[in-house]
């Protein structure tokens, strides 16, 4: 193999195997990668713009049977800290999201055994007919895959029910590495791989965007990152012509801290910021099919989210009102409203506030860094 073919190739937007995307990997100076991963964000997202949102991430509840290895966050069925969040709790956190200029509710949980379609279409239906503005960016692959096994359905007529409740668009939490061998060693209660891959054909499919994920870094290796890379690309290929599909990738590196993951399989967080870097690039480079990269301020930093902007991302991501599942386990990064597009403006971009389908929004009026110092920040 050759480097500069194949970063010729990359440029022409072809699809590189697995192989060969370890090769630039592992061989390819940061600078090369950089450069490609800037010019194919430039095909992609022209100019010098970087999108940023307000959102709140909250959670339906933290009872979970996965017993994922890196997860600080969950409890087990019966746990005298377990909770399902009720209609009077979300309704405080809407109105306080609507009060600091956000529209969205990501809004994730556990595998909870007891919680089937019915609660999660009667949520939606509920939280729409209260606040029929609300963007709800909600579940992901592994919860879907969840209902549908409780309710011995299908993905198609799962996603079609909770779409036609109010479901605006599915995140792409869940993936970590679609590598059935790694799964089963850090999420062996979730969804397999190719049933994440399934879930998100499926949502293409029923006119449901998406996103897609990476949380690398722990016990996977380069060829599986890569092999990551080309089974997202294949599932985007296979969308309907008139269909968004993934609309964006976001990949972070693993936190470790306090986690089963850590103390039982001794993975660490050893991604450096020149990996995090050479990592968005390479998600330019192997996902030609992808219009919008994410940089992961929140696990990575600001100085090197604003590096990633010269390597292939064009979004700075959330503001998140509230998060708790990153958050427990060791990132400790803060954004505000004001802080975000500073350091978009010091990377040389101009910052856009988006929606979730990446359509520019105007500021909301009044929006004032003094407003949003206590309310952005990540929860403890």
């Amino acid at each position: 193999m050759n480097i500069n073919d194949l970063l010729h190739r990359a440029l022409n937007f072809e699809f590189l195997s697995a192989e060969e995307g370890v090769f630039l990997f592992e061989n390819a100076t940061t600078t090369e990668l950089m450069y490609v991963g800037d010019k194919m964000r430039q095909h992609h997202v022209p100019g010098k713009v970087a999108t940023w949102i307000i959102d709140r991430n909250s959670n339906t509840t933290n009872v979970c049977i996965a017993n994922c290895k890196f997860c600080n966050f969950f409890r087990r069925p019966g746990h005298e800290e377990s909770y399902v969040t009720s209609i009077e709790e979300y309704k405080i956190k809407i109105e306080e999201t609507f009060k600091y200029g956000g529209e969205q509710l990501l809004l994730q949980g556990g595998h909870h055994p007891d919680l089937g379609l019915d609660y999660y279409v009667n949520l939606f239906s509920e939280l729409k007919s209260i606040y029929p503005n609300l963007k709800l960016h909600a579940l992901g692959p592994p919860e879907i895959a969840h209902i549908t096994k409780l309710e011995k359905s299908t993905h198609t007529e799962v996603l079609s029910a909770l779409k036609n409740a109010g479901l605006d668009s599915l995140p792409g939490a869940g993936a970590e590495i679609l590598s059935d061998r790694v799964r089963r060693l850090i999420s062996k209660g979730k969804c397999g791989g190719q049933e994440w891959l399934d879930v998100m054909h499926a949502a293409h499919n029923v006119g449901l965007t998406t996103s897609a994920t990476m949380m690398f870094g722990h016990i996977e290796t380069n060829l599986e990152r890569m092999d990551h890379f080309v089974r997202l690309r294949e599932v985007q290929a296979k969308k309907p012509k008139d269909a968004k599909g993934f609309l964006a990738f976001i990949p972070w590196p693993f936190q470790d801290e306090d986690t089963i993951l850590k103390r039982i399989k001794r993975a660490r967080n050893t991604c450096t910021s020149d990996e995090y870097v050479r990592m968005i690039a390479m998600s330019r480079i192997m996902l030609p099919n992808v219009v919008n990269i994410q940089a992961s301020w929140l696990t990575v930093g600001k100085a090197v989210a604003q590096v990633c902007l010269h390597a292939g991302a064009n979004d700075f991501g959330s503001i998140m009102i509230e998060e708790n599942v990153v958050s427990a386990a060791g990132a400790r990064f803060r954004f505000t409203a004001d802080g975000i597009q500073e350091a978009i403006r010091e990377a040389g971009f101009t910052p856009k506030l988006r929606n979730q389908q990446y359509e520019f929004r105007d500021l909301p009026d009044g929006m004032k860094q003094q407003e949003l110092d206590t309310a952005t920040m990540i929860v403890d």
